[in-house]
């Protein structure tokens, strides 16, 4: 295995499990969006509770209703690359809160993205 390591940034987007971009889940364009970019990976994480700018507590408690729980789309690449992409999330983003952070991303590339396999889906951007 090959062992990759750099400076990198991570973008994160917090927005609501119910917020959607044509009729589709908002987390699901974002992710689309990064992986058309060419963007090395993204993820989405689904919390059990939590509260935005409009100070409603959403829950997934068992006596309360699992509406609309908050959601964070995890996206990390280069500075550069994630920079490019923020122009998409002005376009999708409407309620919700981004947030930039330097990290060190240190990567264990699998079997078939050994030296001498050719890199065809960008994965090696690091």
């Amino acid at each position: 295995m090959t062992r990759l390591t750099g400076r990198a940034l991570r973008l994160t987007v917090h927005i609501g499990e119910d917020d959607t971009w044509h009729h589709k889940p908002l987390y699901t364009e974002i992710v689309r969006r990064a992986h058309t970019a060419g963007l090395a990976g993204a993820s989405v994480f689904r919390g059990v509770e939590g509260f935005g700018a409009s100070s409603r507590i959403h829950t997934s408690r068992l006596l309360s209703l699992s509406e609309d729980l908050p959601v964070a789309v995890v996206v990390v690449d280069t500075e550069e690359r994630i920079r490019a992409f923020l122009p998409q999330l002005d376009e999708l983003v409407t309620e919700g809160l981004v947030t930039l952070d330097d990290c060190e991303v240190i990567r264990y590339v699998g079997r078939a993205d050994e030296p001498g396999e050719p890199d065809t889906e960008g994965k090696n951007s690091l």
